[in-house]
């Protein structure tokens, strides 16, 4: 394995410089299951790693495994009161807490499920894991697939999502950078994280997303935050069969007026599949290069990224979406032949990594985006050049539990985290068989059933739940914000990781 985790230039990523890749990945995540007929499944994030395996990415960077978030670390952004329900309920005992699976909306879109809090646990952790991964400098890119979970509110489950893995990173990453850009390609509205940050102009959100009769029903372009956050928040609203060029023909633009004038220490982007031709619960029309484009244009800025996970509800096609964007990541062309391995027959009957986009019509006329980029850039250029952040008081560093605590290896653990070392396949390794195992089979390739539909009425139902902007700033967002500091040297947390052989309507 390559320890240095260096990537080299390419194609893929036409910028000269080398990156330093890390890649966070638990094996068990692809265990959790939401039940029969939900479109989300975790056991997408698993075919992704095969991919990264068997294409032969996993020896061009360094994979950690996380160590679960602590209920303490939740609670950096989360209500005490909703992460200690979280912990608490089971499938067995959700019936007698009915008057809190309301209050805090864990029902249909977001169900009670064995191991649910451990689920959360496992992807916040990554995630945070991955921005201290960033904040000590060690490395330029961190990737966590199993995040990007940003319907989550501070007090409430949304859209498929629980825990907000990507508030506490960039939380996290606020301890090291004066500001951090948020950029999320969804198909839907980053609405947790723009509410998280909507009042302060330490952190700008940008959110590309479907916007209309469609879940959560927030992000129209006139949203663009509220007092010293004014202009911090921006929204592109886009209809219907959006295709690779009109996309492009306003996340470049945008971005780089953003950049421009804001000028991050760090950049959070989510990578959403569920913007991609023919998801299960989508209606736009990207292909994988497409969606892909968006990671190796803000790649090219040289700022330190942070990559998660998000939607997807074909995860045929999620799977392929994020190994690619890996390799672009890496800055490496990946075949489109998709190597023989376990999941292969997810991939028939072409068996290729690239899926066409479809003949659907784009709703997007000329003039709309020319007005959206219009809108956009007229807002972008009232903000001041690189906000000014004023020296305060640091906030605790992250801090992560050992496995087992009554072993006594504290003083053993330093900056970097134990490596994960994977088998090397052999030749003529040829696996065209699904998993043996039953179980998975009947659950995870249930990608197209008609069950579905019910869960996706229920999805696109308008429930914004975005409580009214006061003259006040909300109470959870000083506690967020009051604290923050700029820094010179990095974090100090030391996540702990062992060595080896992923949201929500996200």
């Amino acid at each position: 394995m390559d320890s240095g985790g260096s990537s080299l230039p390419s194609s893929v990523a036409a910028d000269a410089r080398k990156r330093r890749v890390c890649y966070f990945y638990e094996p068990e995540v692809g265990n959790y299951y939401y039940g029969q007929g939900h479109p989300m499944k975790p056991h997408r994030i698993r075919m992704t790693h095969a991919l990264l395996l068997n294409y032969g990415l996993l020896q061009k960077m360094q994979v950690f495994r996380p160590n679960p978030a602590r209920e303490r670390d939740l609670c950096r952004f989360h209500a005490d009161d909703y992460v200690a329900f979280l912990r608490s309920v089971t499938p067995e005992t959700q019936q007698e807490q009915m008057r809190a699976l309301k209050r805090f909306n864990v029902c249909e879109d977001c169900p009670v499920f064995d191991g649910l809090f451990s689920f959360c646990q496992t992807y916040a952790g990554a995630s945070v894991g991955a921005a201290v991964k960033l904040n000590h400098g060690h490395h330029d890119i961190a990737i966590n697939w199993s995040g990007g979970l940003h319907h989550a509110k501070k007090c409430e489950a949304s859209g498929f999502c629980y825990v907000n893995d990507i508030v506490l990173a960039i939380l996290e990453l606020l301890k090291r950078h004066e500001r951090v850009l948020y950029v999320d390609i969804d198909i839907h509205h980053g609405d947790g994280v723009e509410e998280a940050f909507y009042t302060t102009d330490r952190v700008m959100t940008v959110s590309f997303h479907k916007f209309g009769d469609y879940f959560p029903g927030t992000g129209d372009i006139r949203d663009i935050g509220f007092g010293k956050g004014k202009y911090y928040a921006v929204n592109v609203p886009l209809d219907d069969g959006i295709d690779d060029e009109s996309y492009q023909s306003l996340f470049k633009p945008i971005m780089a007026k953003v950049m421009e004038v804001f000028q991050p220490g760090a950049v959070v982007l989510q990578c959403g599949a569920d913007s991609l031709s023919g998801d299960r619960l989508g209606c736009f029309n990207l292909s994988v290069k497409g969606h892909a484009e968006c990671v190796k244009y803000m790649r090219s800025f040289n700022v330190p990224l942070l990559l998660l996970g998000g939607g997807g509800y074909t995860i045929r096609n999620v799977a392929r979406c994020w190994c690619y964007e890996t390799g672009v990541a890496l800055g490496v062309e990946v075949e489109d032949r998709v190597p023989e391995h376990e999941y292969y027959g997810y991939f028939g009957p072409d068996y290729t990594l690239h899926v066409a986009p479809s003949n659907m019509e784009n709703k997007n006329s000329r003039k709309l985006l020319d007005d959206i980029r219009i809108k956009a850039l007229e807002n972008l250029s009232k903000l001041q050049h690189m906000p000014s952040v004023q020296f305060q008081e640091r906030p605790p560093d992250m801090e992560f539990d050992e496995e087992d605590e009554d072993q006594e290896c504290g003083d053993e653990r330093d900056d970097h985290d134990e490596e994960m070392d994977f088998p090397k396949l052999s030749e003529d390794f040829k696996c065209k068989s699904l998993p043996e195992n039953k179980q998975n089979i009947k659950t995870d390739m249930d990608i197209d059933g008609s069950e579905v539909k019910n869960h996706q009425e229920a999805f696109q139902r308008l429930n914004p739940k975005v409580e009214p902007v006061s003259s006040e700033v909300p109470a959870y967002t000083k506690d967020m914000v009051a604290g923050l500091t700029t820094v010179n040297e990095p974090s100090d947390v030391k996540p702990h990781c062992e060595t080896f052989p992923l949201f929500s309507k996200s």
